[in-house]
């Protein structure tokens, strides 16, 4: 499984209409397209940042919309006020304890890891990581996308509400220290957001 996310650093202005767009306009061309399957959104309120990823069940289905989905892209961007930037990933985890729920929030975070010790630091993820996160309040799901060529990764753990995943904020700090230095991974970045779209259909991969 692949995904492609789509980030926009949008105008607080304009992020209701964005989000209208995603979901009234963008969501429903994807959904028809072959191999994909589905679509998520999350939003940052305070800052603008607006990521759009959308899943699919081979890097040749993915590849093969990239050209038709350029304007979509650039349609949304006028909307939100900003420039797209886009990430294509392999799906490397994903765990869900059950279907998010309207309020539902996640946390994220990116790393780097040196590719050849790659492979290691997915095993710590899914072996180390997950059933600690699984015991964190409110958990709903985790995912795990890579890029191997590069190193870089990204864990969004999704949970059911914005008091669940403020009251956990601590250990989960504790926890990304913790598996960052078992797995050799530099934390570039870290976010929590909305999620404002949940319609992904990715199967359980752990």
């Amino acid at each position: 499984m692949f995904a492609r996310s789509t980030t926009i650093n949008a105008m607080l202005m304009s992020m209701e209409a964005g989000i209208a767009q995603v979901r009234d306009e963008v969501m429903p061309t994807l959904v028809e397209m072959d191999g994909c399957i589905g679509l998520s959104m999350m939003a940052d309120r305070e800052s603008g940042r607006c990521i759009t990823t959308t899943a699919w069940r081979s890097e040749q289905a993915m590849r093969a919309t990239d050209e038709e989905l350029r304007p979509v892209r650039e349609r949304l961007a006028r909307t939100l006020g900003g420039s797209p930037q886009v990430q294509e990933w392999e799906i490397a985890v994903l765990h869900r304890d059950h279907r998010s729920v309207a309020g539902a929030c996640i946390r994220a975070t990116w790393v780097q890891v040196d590719p050849e010790k790659l492979e290691r630091a997915i095993d710590v993820y899914r072996l180390a990581s997950l059933p600690r996160l699984e015991d964190l309040a409110g958990f709903c799901s985790a995912s795990l996308l890579v890029d191997r060529a590069s190193g870089r990764a990204v864990s969004s753990v999704t949970y059911d509400s914005r008091e669940a995943m403020d009251s956990n904020r601590d250990a989960a700090a504790s926890m990304r220290a913790a598996t960052s230095k078992d797995a050799g991974a530099q934390v570039l970045d870290t976010g929590e957001f909305e999620l404002v779209i949940a319609h992904l259909r990715v199967p359980e991969l752990t």
